[in-house]
């Protein structure tokens, strides 16, 4: 029930902060106005085709965008019109708050989200983030050090003042996660959710670059990235087509946290990335798209004679296998430590979060060269790499 009333209560709040900040005499944002007369805005339009967390409907003068989330249909939707910056259309039905773009400035609070600006090279947009524990971005850290861009707090505990002090055109959110952004009603910043983290494709991830793209007027520049990205990505996974490859590796992923093995449902972005590589994700028959919490044996009985294991932490020095054992000496009964066959990222030393949801086809080039290493033999990896004793 105080999830539902929370969410509710997100809803109204991102509609009202629309309606205050085009009523309220508010200050403008403090970012160098990039001002777009109405007759060049949307001269490219966007048009998603695997992403299905967002729609949109070009009308005449603005842009509807529903955005719900991609693995529940029955959530709530949250509506939006972007508008080109100093015009004023008519038509906008009322359940849609009006937002100007492009946006000048944004506050994001993921790493998913940094990485469509990072790809746009639409930094210099970014004035807020939340966390800064992995991020690696040479132009992000020196706009921090500068105080172009400022560190607002984490979920559930920000800093309103550091937010009013970047006076943003909007915020970027993630609702489903810890959230605490009700906290942030008094503000009076539209919040727009970015749902990228919850599409259950490799593409449909990479494709909220478009949306990111259309709400800074870059439609052009993300239209061609993503294109890049597909067309990559696709012939990649067509050298794993069914008949292609003589055998496909059995893959399980995750490490016990608190006495809990949390892994990821077979209908999940891992699951059809490990399929796209031409390996069998051990929980490949579960239908779920998120999150599941395994116990120890669950997880040693359907995965104990895996060809592979992917790890993915952030760990101090050099991760090894015995540095694996250490942790729980169970893991080392399982056919992938034994043969030496885990897949390895560590997020202390390589930029995973805030790159692979924009680099789908260099995460599908990693795991096709370990599973299938005759298919791209010059491949060097770049986030995935088997674990060195």
């Amino acid at each position: 029930m105080k999830i539902h009333l929370w969410i509710g209560s997100l809803i109204i709040v991102a509609l009202l902060s629309g309606c205050a900040r085009k009523n309220s005499g508010q200050a403008e944002s403090s970012a160098p106005a990039m001002e777009t007369p109405a007759g060049d805005a949307f001269t490219e339009q966007i048009a998603p085709r695997y992403a299905e967390g967002f729609r949109m409907e070009y009308k005449s003068g603005f842009v509807l965008v529903d955005i719900q989330d991609p693995q529940n249909k029955q959530s709530s939707t949250y509506h939006f019109a972007l508008v080109p910056r100093g015009s004023k259309p008519d038509g906008i039905p009322a359940e849609y708050t009006s937002i100007d773009v492009p946006v000048r400035s944004v506050i994001c609070m993921t790493s998913l989200q940094l990485s469509n600006f990072i790809k746009l090279d639409a930094l210099d947009r970014v004035v807020g983030i939340t966390s800064t524990r992995h991020l690696f971005n040479p132009e992000m850290n020196r706009r921090l050090d500068e105080g172009k861009t400022v560190k607002i707090g984490i979920e559930g505990n920000f800093n309103n003042e550091a937010v009013m002090s970047m006076n943003p055109d909007l915020i970027l959110i993630s609702p489903y996660k810890r959230g605490g952004y009700d906290v942030l009603k008094d503000v009076g910043i539209p919040l727009i959710p970015h749902l990228g983290y919850k599409e259950t494709t490799p593409l449909g991830q990479a494709e909220w670059i478009k949306f990111v793209g259309v709400l800074c007027g870059l439609e052009k520049e993300a239209n061609e990235r993503f294109a890049a990205i597909e067309r990559r990505y696709n012939e990649l996974k067509a050298l794993t087509a069914e008949g292609k490859v003589a055998h496909r590796p059995v893959v399980f992923s995750g490490e016990l946290r608190g006495g809990n093995w949390y892994a990821v449902g077979g209908k999940s972005f891992l699951a059809q990335l490990f399929k796209d590589a031409g390996a069998d994700y051990f929980l490949k028959q579960d239908e779920r798209s998120g999150g599941v919490m395994l116990d120890f044996e669950t997880v040693y009985n359907q995965a104990d004679n895996a060809d592979y294991w992917r790890i993915v932490n952030s760990y101090p020095g050099e991760f090894s296998y015995d540095a694996l054992r250490d942790q729980d000496e169970r893991y080392a009964d399982f056919k992938a430590f034994r043969e030496r066959h885990i897949i390895y990222c560590n997020m202390k030393t390589t930029p995973f979060y805030e790159e692979m949801p924009t680099a789908p086809e260099v995460i599908l080039a990693d795991l096709l060269h370990i599973f299938h290493p005759d298919l791209l033999p010059e491949h060097t990896p770049v986030f995935y790499h088997l674990l060195k004793e």
